[in-house]
């Protein structure tokens, strides 16, 4: 197969509509969770640790705070999506074979689910806004410029995770990507603190992470003022889109049709 293979046809759609009317069947129990956790971090963190905190780069840190936990939610649950989702589809339940029985590629298998994932990470998101806003935490005229950069940090994390189920013969293979990557993620690219507060070195290897980019792009948005640099974090989270998702096509190939 030539690189040309990697482009997928309409039919991703397809993928897309079957994983929604799965998933719309347990519409309540998982929009529960997502008002849920949003508001336990609200609480917990913005209010209770932000007692003693105060302010945080200029704006009271239950802001600061919540902006960083909608885009560290849209990674966790695109991470989750891609990971243990897809996995069940893909070796549990058989349903990529079943697929591709079908018109479908693997090529549409594949940019099906990381569209999807990043539509789950979007309704997440959206949700935490929803409760954040009920606090004055996410208020300003850009918010709704923060969609585009919600789906694009989405497509993202949904392509690395892709990777990595392609990989998998376990779900157990999943904690190494959840320990090494996840969990630094979720600590060190400015969810909790501004990255000036981190050693130079440390700030350095964040740069490289994609969370502190999709974090770049949408604290500002959520706090009415407007990113610096967006050329610069769009292209850093175009990179992990696209790269991310070629070699998950190529290993995805290797797996599904060897």
């Amino acid at each position: 197969m030539s690189w040309q293979d990697a482009i997928p046809n309409p039919g991703a759609l397809a993928v897309v509509q079957r994983n929604f009317g799965v998933w719309r069947k347990l519409l309540l129990p998982s929009m529960l969770g997502n008002f849920g956790d949003p508001l336990l971090y609200l609480l917990a963190l913005g209010y209770g640790l932000g007692h003693f905190v105060g302010h945080m780069d200029g704006m009271p840190y239950i802001t600061f705070i919540a902006s960083g936990i909608v885009a560290s939610s849209v990674m966790n649950t695109a991470s989750f999506e891609g990971l243990y989702s897809a996995f069940t589809r893909m070796s549990a339940q058989h349903t990529y074979a079943a697929m591709l029985a079908t018109p479908l590629r693997v090529s549409d298998i594949l940019a099906g689910e990381v569209l999807w994932a990043a539509i789950k990470g979007l309704i997440s998101a959206i949700a935490i806004i929803i409760v954040a806003s009920f606090f004055g935490a996410i208020q300003g005229p850009w918010v709704w410029l923060s969609i585009p950069v919600i789906l694009l940090s989405g497509l993202s994390f949904g392509s690395l995770a892709l990777v990595i189920t392609a990989m998998a013969r376990s779900y157990d293979f999943f904690m190494y990507y959840f320990t090494l990557a996840v969990t630094p993620m979720f600590l060190f690219c400015g969810v909790f603190y501004p990255l000036h507060s981190l050693p130079a070195f440390a700030q350095d290897i964040a740069q490289v992470l994609p969370l502190t980019h999709a974090v770049a792009l949408m604290r500002p948005l959520l706090t009415g003022q407007l990113p610096r640099q967006v050329p610069y974090h769009l292209g850093v989270l175009l990179l992990y889109t696209v790269i991310p998702y070629l070699i998950a096509w190529r290993l995805l190939v290797r797996r599904l049709l060897r």
